[in-house]
């Protein structure tokens, strides 16, 4: 019997492996370091924030730099940093260099204001605060040479932004920043950086200015009130007394009471008819009357 040909042989099956037992391995889970995840557990504290190891440190206890010129590198080394942490500690040792060396950091003032004002444009509110804090201590030391500085302008800016915003730790720093620029600054220059913003788009920006305004006004006597000009004070006045936050319109109130006592200073009689006439002359009739009313409602 022939053989047969091996191309004709039926194909071999090739044997299926053989499947591997599945072996199940547990992983042990690490228990978490904060939160309860036992019962009888008492639950860690979370860390604490980077914001929380920051020291807000009150001008009266910053102590001078007993070698200030070997510091001074390392301050504008540090203003440099990209470590927000490492800047903060630079601008604590700039108020220490404002407040007790102020001549060595004359030549880089308008530098370090560029960086105070950087640091309140940061969303961290540590570094926030601490440059609002910074700017204090610049208006303490420098009061009106700062109006030399091209940076001036947007450092009142950024501290009525910050006075407007709703984180109130960093409101009411800004409020005092702008309190000790008042106290500083001569108000006849003040005034005229300050009058912009009195058709602010931002409400709360006006009712700031209008504040710092209204403080400025107050130290003025009659020679300096007409310096500025009574007629666009008035106008200025009548503007806030018809502005659509209650702290504007307080402000626009102190602010007509104090021109009110300027112009009528050396008028011993017929007062309130000085002032009407007054009012009456130089504004639309509505805030000529609004003008009247806040003087009679005062007296």
């Amino acid at each position: 019997m022939a053989l047969r040909p091996i191309d004709n042989a039926l194909p071999i099956t090739p044997e299926r492996p053989k499947k591997q037992a599945k072996v199940s391995v547990q992983i042990q889970k690490k228990p978490s370091e904060f939160g309860l995840n036992d019962e009888n557990k008492t639950p860690l504290p979370p860390p604490p924030s980077a914001d929380a190891s920051i020291d807000y440190i009150p001008s009266e206890d910053l102590k001078p730099f007993q070698d200030p010129e070997s510091n001074f590198q390392s301050l504008v080394e540090g203003l440099d940093s990209k470590d927000w942490v490492k800047v903060c500690e630079s601008l604590n040792g700039a108020r220490r260099f404002s407040l007790y060396h102020s001549a060595l950091l004359l030549p880089i003032l308008e530098k370090v204001i560029l960086i105070v004002v950087k640091a309140m444009k940061n969303p961290r509110s540590a570094l926030c605060k601490t440059a609002i804090m910074a700017a204090s201590d610049i208006f303490n030391a420098y009061g009106e040479k700062l109006l030399d500085s091209g940076a001036f302008d947007q450092l009142l800016l950024q501290l009525l932004l910050k006075a407007s915003q709703d984180k109130k730790f960093v409101c009411e720093e800004a409020d005092k920043s702008l309190n000790a620029m008042v106290k500083s600054i001569a108000p006849l220059p003040l005034l005229q950086k300050l009058r912009g913003y009195i058709n602010h788009g931002n409400l709360r920006v006006r009712a700031k200015a209008a504040v710092s305004i209204s403080n400025s006004v107050f130290k003025m006597g009659l020679e300096e009130i007409k310096e500025f000009g009574l007629v666009t004070l008035l106008q200025m006045a009548a503007d806030l007394l018809n502005d659509r936050l209650p702290e504007a319109r307080e402000a626009a109130r102190f602010i007509v009471i104090s021109i009110y006592k300027a112009f009528t200073e050396n008028q011993e009689q017929n007062k309130e008819e000085a002032w009407q006439s007054f009012c009456q002359t130089n504004l639309p009739p509505i805030h000529a009357q609004s003008m009247i009313k806040v003087i009679s409602s005062s007296q």
